[in-house]
């Protein structure tokens, strides 16, 4: 019982680090193929109109999207921040106090 449970984890972590993994990876390709939009925009009407932006705007709504989805609408702070951060003080006060 304890190897199916270990195994779960196993495969709940591993599908897990793939949807952080293919975010990343579509992030990188938004960068890289928004800035070869913005060269080519500037290569032909050196900004008069900057029409790249509109695939900026909507290629981002969806990686905004997709950032939601992994982080799970905890794009900032995660799931435990608050406790980490508490703990983080404790640990820092610690050095400078003796608590009682």
């Amino acid at each position: 019982m304890e190897n199916i449970e270990k195994e779960n984890k196993y495969f709940r972590a591993k599908a897990r680090v793939e949807e952080i993994r293919k975010f990343y990876s579509n992030l990188s390709m938004y960068v890289v193929f928004i800035s070869f939009l913005a060269f080519i925009n500037y290569w032909t009407n050196e900004w008069s109109y900057p029409w790249f932006l509109w695939a900026a705007f909507g290629w981002g709504i969806g990686v905004v999207f997709h950032a939601i989805k992994v982080y799970r609408g905890n794009l900032f702070f995660g799931k435990n921040w608050e406790e980490r951060k508490i703990k983080e003080f404790m640990q820092g006060d610690d050095k400078t106090h003796k608590w009682e």
